[in-house]
C-alpha cells in the first residue's frame, strides 16, 4: 500500500508486498511511511484492496498470474475429487442398505439425501487412510468403497442414522435417536415410520371443507394463545408437551414448522423418540380408532398429536377416560369434535382439573354453567387460566357495577374480557374517564357493549374517535354520542360507517346534516343499508311524497318498523287528510296518536320496534 508522505510523522502501514521503487514523493520503509501530516484514520474496501494487490503482485514480480492459475486449478482438481468421492460414497451407502435389506429404490433415495452422513463416513475414511495402515495392514489393499463400507460398519447404527436424516432430523439429532432404536432393524424402521406417516399424517383432504379451525395457522394461533395464557400449575404431559413448542420456537421458522408435515413428523420424532417404540396394531391403531370415533376427521389427526404428542402414549383407557371428560361442557350442536380440535389439552389432568375450579368460581359470581361454557366454547384458552386471574378482572367489573346478571351477560359476549390483563382494562375506562363519562355510564357502556374493552385502544378506538372528529362530531358532542351508542367505537370504518355516509351524501344530505343526524340520533350510522335505510327512504319520498330533508330534522324516523308503525299510521292520516310533521307521526304512543288524530283513546295498531338509543 502507497501513502502519500511529507517529513516528521511516522505512520504504520502494513505492506504484503515487496515494492522495490521509488515514486515521486513517495517512500516505503520497511512497515513505516514518513509524513508529515498528522494520520488519518481511513478504510479500505478489501475487494478492491485484494484486486489491487493482484494486480500490483503480477506487476512487480511478473509470476502471479501463472501461481493463480495453479492454485485455481488444484482447487478444481480437489472439487472434482471431493465430487467424485461423495458420488462413490454415495453408492456404496446404496450397496451397504440393500445388504440390510433395504429395497433397491428406498435404499438409493436414503443414499442421496444424507449430506451428514455421508460427510461422516468420509471423514472416517481420511481418518483410516491417515492412521490406519500403521496398525492394520488390511486396510492399504481397501479399495474407497470398502473403506466406506467399513466406516459404515463400524458406527453400529446399521444405517438408521442415514434414514433418519432422510426425514429432516440433523447428523447430531438422527445420532442421537438411532440410540434409541438399537432393537429395530432399519427395515422394520422405514416400515413403522412409513405405517405411523399413513397412520396420523394423512394428507388434507379435498372434499371442500374449509373450515378455517383447522388450519394449520390456527394450530400455531392457538398453541401461541395457550402459552401466553398459561397461569395454571400442569403436569408432565403438558410439561413434555410445552417443552416441544418452546424447542420449536428456537429453530429457524419457530412453530410454523408444524405447518409443514415432513418438519413437523421429524420434529416430532426428535423430541418423542419413544413414538418409534410403540406397536402399530396393538397401540398406534387402537389410539387412532379412538379418535376417529369421537369424531375427529382423518385429516385433522395429525393436529391433535403435534398439539399433545403424549396422548400417544396412553394406554386406551385413559384415552377414552378423557374423551368422556369432554363432553361435561355444553358445546352447541355436541361438536365436541370441533372443539377438541380447537383446544386438545383439554385432554390433560391439569385442564380438566381446573375446568372443575372454573366452574365453582363461576358459581360464586352467579354466572350459570351454561353460560361460563359458552365463553369456554369461544375462548377455550380460559382453561389455562388460573381462577385467581380471572378473579382481578371480574372484581374491575364489579366497581363499574357489572354485577350477577350483567356480569353474565358480559362473559357471553365478551369472554375474552376476562383474559385481559386489569391495567389494560383500566386504560379504557380511563380514555372514558377523559370524556367526562362518570363510572355508573361507563359501567352501563361495558355491559351494553362489552367488545369495546377486549378493542385496543391505537388500533380502534382512537381510530373511531378520530373519524367521528372528520365526519363531524366534535369533542364536545362525542360523550352524548357515545353513552347514546358506544357500538360506533366498533363499527368498521371502511365496511359500515363510511359506506352509510355515502349512501346518505347520495341522497343529496350535505356532511353537516349528517353530523347533525349522527348528534342526535346516534345509532343512525348502525343500520343496514338494504335492511333499513333504503326501504323507509323510498316509502318517505315515493309513498308518502315527502323530500328526503324530513329525515334531517327526524333521523328517529329510521329507528320505526315500517310495516308495523310507519306505514299504518301514514294511512291513517291519509285517510283523514292530516299533514304533520314525522316527529308528530311517529314520536307519540299509541294513546297519544289516536287521541290527537282519530278522536279516540287508542289507535289498534302494533307497538314499534325501535332502536334502544340510550343505555
Amino acid at each position: 500500500m502507497l501513502v502519500k508522505i511529507q517529513t516528521n510523522w511516522f505512520v504504520p502501514v502494513a505492506v504484503p508486498f515487496s515494492v522495490p521503487h521509488k515514486l515521486e514523493g513517495c517512500f516505503v520503509m520497511s512497515k513505516c511511511v514518513l509524513s508529515t501530516h498528522t494520520p488519518i484514520l481511513f478504510e479500505v474496501d478489501n475487494d478492491k484492496a485484494r484486486r489491487r494487490r493482484r494486480r500490483r503482485s503480477n506487476w512487480s514480480c511478473g509470476c502471479g498470474s501463472e501461481e493463480a492459475h495453479v492454485q485455481r486449478q488444484d482447487f478444481s482438481e480437489s472439487e472434482s475429487k471431493r465430487e467424485l468421492e461423495v458420488q462413490e460414497a454415495r453408492r456404496a451407502i446404496s450397496s451397504y442398505l440393500g445388504e440390510l435389506g433395504v429395497s433397491e429404490e428406498e435404499s438409493l433415495s436414503i443414499a442421496w439425501n444424507c449430506p451428514g452422513y455421508v460427510n461422516m463416513l468420509l471423514e472416517g475414511v481420511r481418518d483410516l487412510d491417515e492412521w490406519g495402515w500403521e496398525t492394520d495392514e488390511e486396510i492399504a489393499g481397501l479399495s474407497f468403497k470398502d473403506k466406506i463400507l467399513r466406516v459404515a460398519a463400524q458406527k453400529g447404527d446399521k444405517g438408521k442414522i442415514a434414514y433418519l436424516e432422510t426425514l429432516g432430523l440433523t447428523l447430531s439429532w438422527s445420532i442421537n435417536v438411532a440410540g434409541y432404536l438399537s432393537a429395530h432393524t432399519l427395515p422394520s424402521l422405514i416400515h413403522k415410520v412409513t405405517r405411523i406417516k399413513q397412520l396420523f399424517f394423512s394428507p388434507p383432504d379435498n372434499d371442500g371443507d374449509n373450515d378455517n379451525d383447522h388450519h394449520p395457522s390456527l394450530l400455531v394461533r392457538n398453541i401461541r394463545l395457550t402459552m401466553r395464557h398459561l397461569s395454571i400449575s400442569i403436569d408432565e404431559d403438558l410439561q413434555r408437551t410445552f417443552s416441544f413448542f418452546e424447542k420449536l420456537q428456537a429453530k429457524p421458522g419457530g412453530l410454523n414448522i408444524l405447518a409443514s408435515q415432513d418438519s413437523a413428523f421429524s420434529s416430532l420424532i426428535q423430541s418423542f423418540p419413544r413414538m418409534l417404540h410403540l406397536s402399530l396394531d396393538n397401540h398406534l391403531t387402537l389410539i387412532l380408532d379412538s379418535l376417529l370415533n369421537f369424531g375427529i376427521p382423518t385429516s385433522r389427526i395429525s393436529h391433535i398429536i403435534l398439539a399433545f404428542p403424549p396422548l400417544l402414549f396412553w394406554n386406551l383407557q385413559i384415552l377414552q377416560t378423557r374423551l368422556l371428560a369432554v363432553k361435561q361442557i355444553n358445546v352447541a350442536d355436541q361438536d365436541y369434535a370441533k372443539f377438541l380440535l380447537k383446544y386438545p389439552w383439554f385432554l390433560s389432568t391439569s385442564i380438566q382439573e381446573n375446568y372443575a375450579e372454573l366452574l365453582a368460581f363461576s358459581y360464586s359470581i352467579k354466572v350459570p354453567k351454561t353460560q361460563i361454557d359458552r365463553a369456554i366454547e369461544s375462548h377455550p384458552h380460559l382453561l389455562s387460566c388460573s381462577t385467581s386471574k380471572l378473579e382481578l378482572m371480574v372484581d374491575q367489573f364489579a366497581k363499574l357495577g357489572v354485577r350477577k346478571k350483567k356480569l353474565s351477560q358480559v362473559i357471553t359476549r365478551s369472554p375474552q374480557l376476562l383474559l385481559r390483563k386489569p391495567k389494560d382494562f383500566l386504560q379504557i375506562v380511563l380514555l372514558f374517564e377523559n370524556m367526562d363519562l362518570d363510572k355508573e355510564t361507563i359501567g352501563r357502556i361495558l355491559a351494553r357493549c362489552p367488545e369495546i374493552f377486549a378493542s385496543s385502544i391505537n388500533k380502534t378506538l382512537q381510530r373511531k374517535i378520530e373519524f367521528l372528529g372528520r365526519v363531524g362530531i366534535c369533542k364536545a358532542f362525542l360523550p352524548g354520542v357515545i353513552r347514546k351508542y358506544p357500538e360506533l367505537l366498533v363499527s368498521d370504518i371502511d365496511k359500515t360507517l363510511i359506506l352509510r355516509i355515502m349512501y346518505l351524501m347520495k341522497l343529496g344530505l350535505s356532511e353537516e346534516e349528517i353530523a347533525f343526524m349522527v348528534r342526535t340520533f346516534s345509532p343512525l350510522l348502525g343500520y343496514s343499508i338494504e335492511g333499513v335505510l333504503k326501504p323507509k327512504i323510498e316509502f318517505l319520498v315515493n309513498s308518502m311524497e315527502r323530500p328526503v330533508r324530513d329525515v334531517v330534522s327526524y333521523p328517529r324516523y329510521f329507528s320505526y318498523s315500517l310495516e308495523k308503525k310507519i306505514k299504518p299510521r301514514y294511512w291513517v292520516l291519509k285517510r283523514r287528510d292530516i299533514k304533520c310533521s314525522l316527529k308528530d307521526m311517529l314520536g307519540k304512543n299509541d294513546e297519544e296518536f289516536a287521541a290527537e288524530f282519530m278522536g279516540i283513546g287508542r289507535m289498534p295498531v302494533s307497538h314499534p320496534v325501535s332502536s334502544n338509543d340510550s343505555l
